[in-house]
């Protein structure tokens, strides 16, 4: 699931990504990585919130895309059914996720 909200002051977008429970269920961590954070596997890592879910919010430049993916622990990549659309991927044989801010 994906939530956007504007900023009035400042041309930004606070997005926040979340995996529910029942997506996340046998995960021990999740992380939240894309273009926005340099494909880093490590850089932006989801808090699991009391209900099983994971949640992670970043601030995106308004006016671009960014493409994204969910890595759960370190391994096992998944995509967002709620993406805004989907993308090739240039590595392997998948699709990356696109949120439009």
């Amino acid at each position: 699931m994906i939530k956007k909200q504007y900023l009035k002051s400042k041309p930004l977008c606070k997005v926040t990504f979340e995996v529910p429970a029942q997506a996340a269920a046998e995960a021990q961590s999740i992380c939240v990585v894309g273009d926005f954070n340099g494909w880093d596997t490590a850089a932006t890592p989801m808090k699991r919130k009391k209900d099983g879910s994971f949640s992670a919010t970043v601030s995106l430049e308004t006016g671009r895309d960014y493409q994204f993916r969910y890595l759960f622990d370190g391994e096992n990549w998944q995509n967002d059914s709620e993406a805004d659309r989907y993308m090739p991927s240039p590595y392997g044989n998948c699709e990356n996720c696109v949120v439009e801010v």
